[in-house]
């Protein structure tokens, strides 16, 4: 379904053509490595040895090297925003407006190979203080195994907006990049430690006693950087020159957007260069670690990725609840991104336990914030996470 835009300049009538329809995409050549593992751990900046140690990994309930939960986006072309990218809106640019989340049992492992299933779900149109006539489109990607077994589902939101409406607006370019001192670093380096001490402690062992309102301990990402955020966009296999393959699936009309000349892929010439459609060099991502870009869209300095902030957050939980737990569903708004100089700050809160699961096992439902140091709301939703029991079977 859709909501018929009546905003002059703002045209979606070439979106509707595109909902329902099974989309076009690149799927990877290879299998999955346990390097693409540990450096999407690295890039998300998840100190988990279970994600990069194998010695750690093998003590553990699936006695190997696994991939985490949110390693399925890094599977996808388009960091499982394509499918919300369709139809032309001329001048337009997207921002991640958030994800929710199915995960239906599989882990990802070494060797796997993955095939996506992709759709335009829906859109509605709205104005917003950020750059007036705004579309906020949602697309549908399933990762399917190499056993034919559905290993989650992702539905992305994708916000589009005329760029040149958001510059006008700079609803964030207030303030300056902060400037951290010393002492204030040292403090960010301690509580960074005491949470990751926090799951390490946990170890291999379960988490038993979870009750409503247990508060989930704050873990700090940041504070970021050009440096971080390249390190996170080259942690993404799709950044990988050559790594997918021709388009499968039916058609796309992702690169025909409507991006800004500046914004766009030069496909042609990325037969001789591939950096001329690699996306961070020149493309659409470029605005996250070129200021120059960042500002040409509507954002003051460079700004950090909405698939990562959803990577941070199922990673998040997935720490806490350890591995003989695991996500079922998330759901996550998205609000504001990550600045360079700003820090990231997750908290979650247990709302309620239900014991009706029909695995026999309980399922809690927590509440995530996700702010940074001037206490703005960049992210929060709610996820249900199955937890252990002492009767849940060894693997």
């Amino acid at each position: 379904m859709s909501d018929k835009p009546e905003f002059e300049g703002f045209d979606t009538s070439d979106v509707d053509r595109w909902i329902g329809a099974p989309l076009g995409h690149s799927e990877l050549k290879d299998e999955i490595h346990i390097n693409d593992i540990r450096r999407w751990a690295q890039g998300m900046q998840n100190p988990n040895p279970l994600y990069f140690d194998e010695s750690y990994a093998e003590h553990g309930r699936h006695g190997r090297l696994v991939a985490p939960q949110s390693f399925a986006v890094c599977t996808s072309d388009s960091h499982g925003a394509g499918p919300a990218i369709q139809g032309t809106i001329p001048g337009m640019h997207m921002i991640f407006g958030g994800d929710e989340w199915w995960f239906h049992g599989p882990r990802i492992e070494p060797g796997d190979r993955l095939r996506l299933e992709t759709m335009l779900f829906d859109y509605k149109v709205a104005d917003t203080k950020f750059a007036g006539p705004t579309m906020f489109s949602r697309g549908d990607t399933t990762y399917v195994n190499q056993r034919g077994e559905i290993v989650c589902k992702q539905r992305s939101t994708s916000v589009r907006y005329r760029a040149d409406e958001a510059r006008e607006r700079d609803l964030f370019g207030a303030g300056d990049e902060k400037e951290w001192s010393d002492e204030e670093l040292e403090e960010i380096e301690r509580q960074s430690f005491e949470y990751t001490r926090s799951f390490l402690e946990l170890g291999h062992d379960r988490r038993l006693f979870v009750k409503e309102g247990d508060e989930l301990p704050t873990r700090p990402i940041g504070p970021h950087s050009l440096m971080t955020f390249t390190t996170e966009w080259r942690s993404y296999l799709m950044t990988v020159w050559g790594a997918f393959g021709a388009e499968v699936g039916g058609r796309s009309s992702l690169h025909e957007a409507g991006w800004l000349p500046e914004m766009s892929r030069d496909l042609e010439a990325a037969k001789l260069d591939p950096s001329q459609a690699d996306g961070l060099y020149k493309g659409p991502s470029r605005g996250h670690v070129q200021p120059r870009y960042a500002r040409l869209i509507g954002m003051p300095r460079g700004y950090g990725y909405g698939a990562s902030m959803g990577a941070w957050i199922l990673d998040y939980l997935t720490n806490w609840v350890g591995e003989w737990g695991e996500v079922l569903h998330s759901n996550m708004q998205y609000r504001a991104p990550a600045l360079t100089g700003d820090l990231t700050l997750l908290n979650g809160k247990v709302l309620s336990i239900d014991y009706a699961d029909p695995d026999g096992q309980p399922v809690a439902d927590i509440e995530v914030v996700m702010t940074n140091q001037r206490d703005e709301v960049m992210a929060k939703g709610t996820a249900q996470v199955r937890l252990p029991t002492e009767a849940l079977p060894v693997e």
